[in-house]
């Protein structure tokens, strides 16, 4: 079976690097946070459309993978967005188990690096 192709209105909108990617955010549906930023060009994200699974390009391993398929993590995404300069995807996604490689719900769990409001 041969990879879906982008719808082209989709990918006219597009602003990518000039490898091709544009970067993805992955939100959980339930909670707002943010879980994790990856990379796709347009095959990953018209298969991240046809599938509901999210679906990137890994930059260090020249491939695509798919969300949880190894580790069982998985997204389901239940909704894409373009930002307004169009160099920004944002997928809000429900996720099963953690979302980093490194086994944690978020990447973004790590301590902060400022955590209180800057005073008047």
């Amino acid at each position: 079976m041969s990879a879906p192709v982008l719808d082209p209105a989709i990918a006219d909108r597009l602003k990518r690097t000039d490898d091709g990617l544009v970067c993805a955010v992955a939100q959980e549906r339930g909670t707002g946070d943010v879980l994790m930023v990856a990379w796709m060009d347009d095959t990953a994200l018209a298969m991240t459309l046809a599938t509901r699974k999210g679906t990137y390009w890994s930059r260090s391993r020249q491939e695509y993978w798919v969300k949880g398929e190894s580790s069982g993590h998985a997204q389901y995404v239940h909704e894409v967005r373009l930002d307004c300069d169009g160099d920004t995807i944002l997928l809000t996604v429900d996720q099963t188990g953690g979302a980093c490689h490194t086994g944690d719900h978020s990447c973004f769990d790590a301590d902060l690096l400022l955590s209180e409001p800057p005073t008047a």
